[in-house]
């Protein structure tokens, strides 16, 4: 027994010196994944790399594993969770051998597929039919897939996804339907079909990079092939190239229009160029330029340089014609600098630009009948402590009917604020003196009338005339026995200008010859006023119980008195006198055709008139919460003339009568006025233009003119009805509503507006045969449908019984994308334009289809 307790106390010790040694050594370092043995470096064991580099999480109402083959089986509700993955299908199985996942949607009885696999990553779904995921290689192979970017989706035949940022496609349609997307519909309006398709993802954006690719519009195909596209998604701004329309038109042939190219440049800056070319000959060159710089400034700068060519080389119909369009547009942000704004509106034409277009865009937009163009670029200073502004302007005005242009470069503009002449002992102004307010400033001004080809050449600076104008304004006013307030005013206007005009009359060459006289000279007018004015009120009341309760009458007659010389004395020697061709001494202004104008002629001490007029009524209304309703018979009708105790004849002026009034609730807007002649006009046999006589009294009418405008509309004839109370049968054809009868006819609301408008003028004056304008409009619209709309306007002229100018254009709207027709069947240019345009944000300038005629002015539709 001792000996055995003994012999195990040894071998417990011997152990224990044992590892004590052992521990006392410094272990080798191990290499990574591989067993510590105690036993021999030579020995160690390196463990495999699990082929998963995350736990693969598997739920199924019925799960079943093979072993053998390593497979897992998924059935119904099926999910797999695996990294930032989620798998959820109807059938699913895991192949641990292949390191693959196969996933599969609901079948039907007849094996098609009812419920799709619905694949997220990254937070980005997916649905597919079928689905399969190597988790070793991390590529993906789906069918009928459907993918969701930006304003749109993808549906593939077959997709590969190579990595997280490729993901190749065959035969895919790409459509931003955006009722197909939110699966209100089975089917999308229209798609973009290519049969190459490859998606390129980064961490800010992705794009699309396609083959051939064909649009389809309600799966009809239609003519519009591009050769490749490229589609980017993302908030910031992408070079590209830009596709254009094509088509033919007969007066230059086949033609593309608008290929080109976009290029952002840095952040305030992009550029566009479009190019249009044309099979006969005829192109365009269109570059754009927009810049923007937040709470600074904002602007573009677009031009139109081309050639157009009609008609073969050398046949009597050839004409070849260069055009050009400078436009440049300029704004300020009101927050930049309040006391220095700059603005421009810079728009330059050739004199055949508008008149000869290849845009059919200028015909409807009626720019072919522009016979003026202006251009003003502007620079004003303010200042913090000085009471004035300073305002510098360049103008460019052009001329299409004479060819001319006027050029004022530079002129500038020098406002004194207005300003009290006198301070107030009150603090309250009372009286003449402490209401007289100055107001003053100067213009300078050079300006030049010349021809288009002459510009900033020899001809035109020596036509350059300057001129400097300072006018001080002086005015007052008080109140007069409570009712009657009056007002004086007194006008200097102070003139310097660097030529002057020579007039006499040639006998040689039986002309009147004008000599500009390069000198520095001016002159000095003034002129003063005082006027009187009151309100009067009078008021009709009618018993009780009768249809009209009231009339109220408010006038404001006026008088005035209007004194300044005759500047046309020698003394002052602003006119002169020559004879002309029958040898009658003539006076005429050394100033006439200058900048600065003439001083006027004859003394002037006029007594005006002016009698304003307002006429309302009220009427009982049931429909009014007062019981009562105000109608405007004349909103204003004013009579006004004037007699000139200064003038040696005919002291009256012609009267003029003006009124304004609405009727039917506003919407009847009449516009009117008349001019009377009080002296009698008489006419020589044989002459057409009168002689006005010192006979008073007689008022013959010399002008007249009236304008009427009346809109109408569905809704003023009846109110909308409630077809849903009103029918039970309701049906929907692509999300437009209807309701239908008893005999299966269906209704629904036609909203339309049709607005009316007439003109008649004439004018007389001396001649014997007034000349008469007369003319009715019509502009309206009609929903045919909901997403149907018929839009057209005309007009007739009564005189010539003619129709003018008169437009027809219908619009669809295709949910997620735009029908336009316009045409334009009468006049010089005979046009149509079919435009289809997608809404989507990402194609509005990309996608567009457009078929347009030939603008040939006379030319056979």
């Amino acid at each position: 027994m001792a000996k055995t307790v003994f012999k195990n106390i040894l071998q417990i010790l011997i152990i224990l010196i044992f590892n004590n040694f052992l521990a006392q050594k410094t272990p080798e370092k191990l290499p990574k994944n591989a067993v510590n043995d105690t036993i021999s470096k030579k020995d160690t064991i390196v463990v495999k790399k699990e082929p998963l580099n995350d736990v693969l999480r598997t739920k199924a109402d019925d799960q079943r594993r093979d072993v053998p083959k390593k497979m897992t089986f998924l059935n119904k509700n099926a999910q797999v969770k695996y990294q930032d993955m989620q798998i959820d299908a109807d059938y699913i199985s895991i192949d641990d051998n292949k390191n693959l996942i196969y996933a599969r949607g609901k079948q039907d009885s007849l094996g098609k597929i009812v419920e799709p696999v619905i694949t997220t990553q990254a937070g980005k779904k997916y649905e597919t039919n079928e689905f399969s995921y190597n988790t070793k290689t991390k590529q993906a192979i789906a069918f009928n897939a459907r993918t969701e970017e930006s304003e749109g989706v993808i549906i593939a035949q077959k997709t590969k996804k190579y990595n997280d940022s490729v993901f190749a496609m065959r035969k895919a349609d790409y459509t931003t339907d955006d009722y197909f997307i939110k699966k209100k519909d089975t089917a999308a309006d229209y798609f973009m079909r290519a049969y190459n398709i490859k998606l390129i993802k980064t961490k800010t954006k992705s794009q699309i990079v396609t083959g051939p690719i064909q649009m389809f519009i309600e799966q009809v195909p239609t003519p519009l092939y591009l050769p490749f596209a490229i589609l980017p998604f993302s908030d910031k701004r992408a070079a590209g190239i830009l596709i254009p329309s094509f088509g033919e038109r007969e007066d230059v042939g086949f033609f593309l229009n608008g290929i080109g190219y976009y290029q952002p440049i840095g952040e305030h800056f992009d550029l566009k160029v479009l190019a249009d070319i044309y099979t006969k000959g005829s192109w365009n060159l269109r570059p754009q330029v927009n810049y923007q710089k937040k709470y600074r400034y904002s602007g573009n700068f677009t031009a139109d340089i081309g050639t157009m060519v009609r008609g073969i080389k050398g046949l009597d119909d050839y004409t070849k014609n260069s055009t050009y369009r400078i436009n440049w547009t300029h704004s300020q942000d009101s927050k930049a600098n309040p006391f220095l704004t700059f603005s421009a509106s810079v728009d330059i034409v050739s004199t055949k630009f508008y008149n000869n277009p290849l845009n059919n865009n200028y015909i409807f937009n009626q720019n072919v009948l522009n016979t003026q163009q202006n251009s003003t670029v502007t620079l004003t200073k303010r200042f913090l402590k000085l009471p004035m502004t300073i305002t510098g302007t360049a103008s460019y005005s052009q001329n299409f009917a004479t060819g001319l242009a006027d050029l004022r470069l530079p002129q500038m503009n020098v406002a004194i604020n207005q300003f009290y002449l006198f301070k107030s002992r009150t603090g309250i102004r009372q009286g003449l003196l402490e209401n007289i307010t100055v107001n003053t400033g100067f213009n300078l001004t050079n300006f030049v009338n010349t021809q288009e080809n002459e510009l900033f050449k020899k001809e035109m600076w020596d036509k350059m005339q300057t001129g400097l104008k300072n006018n001080i304004a002086l005015a007052t006013n008080t109140t007069v026995a409570k009712y009657f307030t009056f007002s004086l005013s007194a006008n200097i206007d102070n003139a310097l200008t660097t030529k002057t005009l020579n007039r006499y009359y040639d006998p040689v060459k039986n002309v009147t010859v004008d000599e500009i006289n390069k000198n520095f000279t001016g002159y000095s007018t003034f002129s003063t006023s005082a006027s009187l004015q009151t309100t009067l009120f009078g008021m009709m009341k009618f018993k009780k119980g009768s249809t009209v309760e009231a009339v109220r009458h408010m006038m404001t007659p006026s008088l005035s008195f209007t004194y300044s010389p005759d500047f046309s004395s020698p003394n002052f020697g602003y006119y002169r006198n020559y004879y002309n061709a029958t040898g009658a001494l003539t006076p005429y202004s050394i100033f006439e055709k200058g900048i600065i104008g003439s001083p006027s002629s004859g003394m002037q001490g006029a007594l005006g008139f002016n009698i304003g007029n307002n006429i309302e009524m009220k009427v009982k209304s049931k429909s009014d919460s007062t019981g009562v309703k105000k109608i405007k018979i004349f909103e204003s009708l004013n009579l006004a003339g004037s007699y000139n105790f200064a003038a040696k004849d005919h002291p009256w002026s012609v009267f003029s009568i003006n009124g304004q009034s609405s009727f039917f609730n506003n919407k009847l807007t009449v516009n009117t006025s008349l001019a009377l002649e009080p002296y009698k006009i008489e006419f020589l046999p044989g002459q057409d233009t009168g002689i006005r006589t010192e006979q008073f009294g007689h008022f013959s009418v010399q002008g007249f003119n009236v304008q009427l405008s009346y809109p109408l509309s569905s809704e003023i004839f009846g109110q909308k009805t409630d077809y849903a109370k009103k029918y039970s049968s309701k049906g929907e054809v692509r999300n437009e509503n209807y309701y239908f009868d008893d005999d299966h006819y269906a209704h629904f609301d036609q909203a339309w507006t049709l607005n009316i408008s007439a003109n008649y003028a004439y004018s007389k004056g001396l001649s014997r045969l007034g000349n008469k304008i007369a003319s009715l409009g019509l502009d309206g619209s009609i929903k045919l449908t909901p997403y149907w709309n018929i839009n057209g306007s005309t007009h007739y002229d009564m005189v010539t019984k003619e129709l003018a100018y008169t437009r027809i254009g219908f619009s669809r709207d295709q949910r997620s994308f735009t029908i336009n027709f316009n045409w334009v069947p009468f006049g010089q240019y005979k046009v149509y334009d079919f435009f289809i345009g997608i809404k989507a944000n990402i194609l509005s300038d990309a996608l567009k289809y457009k078929d347009r005629s030939f603008t040939q002015p006379n030319a056979p539709f």
